[in-house]
């Protein structure tokens, strides 16, 4: 069996677009588009899920380019924790539009009407 590039990741599970971005295998984009074209193959098979979960010991194929998973904990690069960090403000910002939608919603009880 022939030995393949590792990449580490510091989460795991991590979806299968996200670590071809992590990998420089792909643009973010680029990657979403291959994954749904059935480009990619996980373990050998092959899989067109963009967000398929991805764990420790799985083997990536795309584009020729074959690399191992490892999980490492201790490897948080900088692109992951702003990653994170843009995800949880996205979050946060679209509970804050949903609970301020609701609120707007709820205000919107007509007044009885008079009769003249």
């Amino acid at each position: 069996m022939s030995e393949h590039p590792i990449i580490d990741i510091c989460v795991e599970p991590i979806e299968l677009c996200k670590l071809l971005k992590i990998a420089d295998m792909a643009g973010g984009g680029e990657a979403k588009t291959m994954i749904s074209e059935g480009n990619v193959s996980v373990n050998n098979e092959v899989v067109v899920q963009k967000r398929k979960k991805i764990r420790h010991g799985d083997i990536i194929e795309y584009n020729g380019k074959i690399i191992k998973v490892a999980y490492n904990p201790s490897k948080k690069s900088a692109e992951f924790i702003s990653t994170v960090v843009s995800a949880t403000k996205n979050a946060k910002k679209k509970k804050r539009a949903k609970s301020k939608a609701r609120v707007t919603s709820s205000k919107a009880v007509t007044e009885p009407s008079v009769k003249r």
